[in-house]
């Protein structure tokens, strides 16, 4: 027999530790196959109350549009105009309503302002008009309007007589109005001067 030119090789020779090796391999082997097999019962989101429940809130409601709404204005050739709106829970129910200020759209001058009220029936139909505000018959232009605290505010700006011209009212009124259960009430404070 020849002998190699190459030195033996020390892992050529099986020892016991290479069984170790191989076996614990194939036990590893053995595992990985059988995960990919066996699978866990799949998970639920439901879980068991232990406390007190509690009653999910109420979906957010949206406050009632002005678009189709038909203004108790006499606009003659023109067409009515929201120049501004502002939403709030004006009664307490938890629903918005939408405060409205609404005019002729007049090419020329001053149009009176209305300011309207609309609420959503709960059927969620077309929007309804339950409260005029400001009739546009008082000769009134309606600034620095919002709705905060259940409470609409704003400042009217009139005349002290009809000889006054559209053009110019003489009259400035800071307002607000709360809904007390039956109607809304308007308040006005002192301050109410000329212009």
């Amino acid at each position: 027999m020849q002998q190699s030119a190459v030195p033996e090789l020390a892992h050529t020779h099986t020892r016991p530790i290479h069984w170790v090796a191989t076996a614990t391999a194939t036990a590893v082997a053995g595992v990985v196959a059988l995960s990919s097999v066996v699978q866990p019962s799949p998970a639920t989101a439901a879980q068991t109350a232990t406390g007190p429940r509690t009653t999910p809130a109420p979906a957010a409601v949206a406050p009632p549009g002005t678009t189709g709404v038909a203004f108790p204005l006499q606009c003659g050739p023109v067409k009515a105009v929201v120049a501004k709106k502002a939403t709030g829970d004006l009664d307490g129910d938890g629903r918005p309503e939408t405060a409205a200020i609404v005019h002729c759209d007049s090419a020329m001058g001053t149009p009176p302002d209305g300011v309207y009220i609309l609420t959503r029936p709960t059927d969620g139909g077309t929007p309804r008009i339950v409260a005029t505000l400001v009739d546009p018959k008082d000769r009134l232009t309606v600034t620095d309007f919002t709705v905060r605290a259940k409470t609409v505010h704003a400042t009217l700006l009139g005349y002290s007589s009809d000889a006054v011209p559209n053009c110019c009212p003489d009259l400035k009124t800071p307002v607000t109005w709360r809904w007390n259960g039956t109607a809304f009430l308007r308040s006005t404070t002192d301050d109410t001067h000329s212009v």
